[in-house]
């Protein structure tokens, strides 16, 4: 079993005061720390502070509510892996920790505020302790997904030029092949037990720190951290975001969408490399106040979920479309979720079938929100109001967003156009400061009075967002432009079905035809490829408009993904038009 230096192993939460006592004090907890200022912030009534700092702001803030006994006894981290070891701080263990960490950072490991720090690490205490040791040192952290391979590695040093690398045993050797190539790097920190040449041994640095650690002081416009966008169409770019832009920008969206209090335990599954786990699983519901709940969770599980959902008081719970079209795939009528009541997704659409099923077998419906690396959350379905079941929801605050078409011109209602939002006369403070040393690539990211989000949408009579695609996804036959979403949340509503991917394909009298890559179903894999194609097309022409139907098919035992999930359309679209 692991061990964690410095981390404070606690009785079950069972025997913490029960979680109903601890509504009476959420109220009183965000008196405190003066929440409505920062939702005035995000609603353009007040001015975003010329300084701020996360740590020192936020955290530090809860660690003195805490103490004042005004917020719940939840913890700030609760960190379990399934195997019975678990780890729980408080805020002001978390404070107290960070500040050693955060002298790690700066003595031994010899780093200075304002340079950049690649972590690559999965769900492990240490990545949250990290985050916030570099907030408070004010050195900029690029987060990096433990998928990354060599190569990957290599080119996200390189791009970025950054001075430190931290990681596990695991990722050592990967990062040792490539850094002889990375003349930027000097620094190698690492996480383990056990010492390596080169490396230097974080456990064993954190034990002999310093615990007193003054938090620098950062302007709200200075970078905080930078991400890889996934890659989707092309080489992954740097969208960089300032000290206030992810913490604060996010404020409005954790009460409407998340609806988060500080007597909640949020369970959100983002991978550590994806800006959802900053924006869910740090950001948000440590602005609120709120338990984080971490399951280490190595390999993807649905039944470890839905017992982990069964044992622990998870009240909120975030994962991509993908875990909730595994998860319906289980009689969930045979789980008891006890504290479970708010459920949400991301990061890609959901189907409305999955919407469906997960209702009728939990009582709970799935609110959808909708964002970018580079702008946070754009649209949501905010709790309690109603849900359009395959929309994105409304625009959520600050943004004023549009549909609109290549001159800039809004739509009307039920058009198609691209997805973009206003940034004249005043630029949303939420937003990305720039594309790391791509002034090109930062300038075709706008167009006359908006931001191009690069998808293709529309917008009904009632506000809501419905996705279409990503602008070089959209399949364009005989004239019909037709979205891969819609066809695929077709293909998903048939038992034969797990996942699909649609894109287009070359012929000769229609110019294009959608073609869908299809995993199968375990029970399906025997049947007749011929007459399970015919009934996979004719089930989308019932459905769906009948031109929309896949006039190819291929089936497959998986489909191409990013490193944060998402499918690689463009992959299997270059295959298809031979440029592979």
């Amino acid at each position: 079993m692991r061990i964690f230096l410095g981390f404070k192993k606690l009785k079950p939460i069972w025997n913490l005061q029960p979680l109903c006592r601890s509504f009476r004090k959420d109220t009183r907890a965000w008196a405190s720390l003066d929440l409505l200022d920062y939702e005035a912030i995000n609603r353009c009534e007040k001015e975003v502070p010329e300084y701020f700092n996360f740590a020192s702001d936020v955290l530090d803030q809860w660690a003195e509510v805490e103490k004042d006994g005004t917020r719940p006894t939840n913890p700030a981290l609760w960190w379990i892996d399934g195997q019975g070891e678990e780890v729980r701080w408080s805020f002001e263990e978390l404070a107290a920790l960070s500040r050693k960490a955060a002298n790690v950072l700066s003595g031994p490991c010899g780093l200075q505020r304002g340079e950049r720090v690649i972590l690559i690490l999965p769900r492990v205490p240490e990545w949250w302790l990290l985050n916030v040791a570099c907030i408070r040192t004010g050195m900029v952290l690029l987060p990096g997904t433990p998928q990354l391979t060599a190569k990957d590695i290599l080119y996200r040093l390189q791009a970025s030029k950054a001075k430190c690398v931290i990681t596990n045993e695991a990722l050592a050797p990967a990062v040792d092949s490539v850094s002889s190539s990375c003349p930027s790097l000097k620094t190698k920190l690492l996480l383990s037990r056990e010492r390596r040449d080169g490396w230097l041994n974080f456990k064993e640095l954190l034990d002999t720190a310093p615990s007193a650690h003054s938090c620098v002081r950062t302007k709200s416009d200075e970078a905080m951290t930078i991400y890889f966008t996934s890659g989707t169409t092309g080489t992954p770019k740097m969208a960089e975001h300032s000290q206030s832009s992810l913490s604060l920008g996010f404020a409005l969206s954790g009460r409407y969408w998340l609806d988060l209090k500080p007597s909640d335990i949020m369970w959100n599954m983002s991978d550590t490399g994806w800006v959802k786990a900053a924006l869910g699983s740090v950001f948000a519901p440590w602005l609120r106040g709120t338990s984080v709940f971490v399951h280490s969770m190595p390999q993807f599980d649905p039944k470890e979920i839905l017992k982990t959902l069964s044992r622990y008081p998870v009240t909120t719970l975030c994962s991509a479309p993908t875990v909730y079209r595994m998860l319906v795939q289980h009689d969930l009528t045979s789980y008891r979720f006890k504290s479970l009541r708010h459920c949400l997704t991301g990061g890609e659409p959901l189907n409305p079938e999955v919407m469906a099923q997960w209702k009728m077998q939990t009582g709970l419906d799935i609110y959808e929100g909708y964002g970018q690396t580079e702008v946070g959350v754009i649209s949501q379905n905010e709790k309690g109001k109603e849900i359009k079941p395959g929309s994105m929801g409304k625009a959520a605050a600050p943004y004023d967003v549009q549909i609109i078409d290549e001159n800039c011109n809004i739509l009307p209602h039920g058009e198609e156009g691209d997805i973009a939002i206003r940034i004249k006369p005043k630029r949303p403070f939420s937003f990305f400061s720039r594309y790391v040393d791509d002034p090109e690539k930062t300038a075709t990211a706008f167009r006359g009075d908006f931001y191009i989000t690069g998808d293709k949408g529309m917008m009904d009579e009632d506000g809501y967002l419905w996705f279409i695609g990503r602008s070089d996804d959209v399949i364009i036959s005989s004239g019909y432009r037709i979205g891969p979403f819609e066809v695929e949340s077709a293909l998903i509503e048939h038992p034969a079905v797990v996942e699909s991917a649609v894109v287009s394909s070359p012929d000769p009298i229609r110019g294009e035809v959608v073609k869908a890559f299809v995993v199968l179903s375990p029970s399906f894999v025997s049947h007749d490829p011929e007459n399970l194609t015919r009934e996979l097309q004719d089930h989308v022409k019932k459905v769906t408009a009948p031109y929309k139907y896949p006039r190819k098919m291929e089936f497959v035992q998986q489909l191409p993904k990013t490193i944060t999930g998402k499918i690689r359309r463009n992959e299997l679209r270059k295959k298809e038009w031979g440029k592979i």
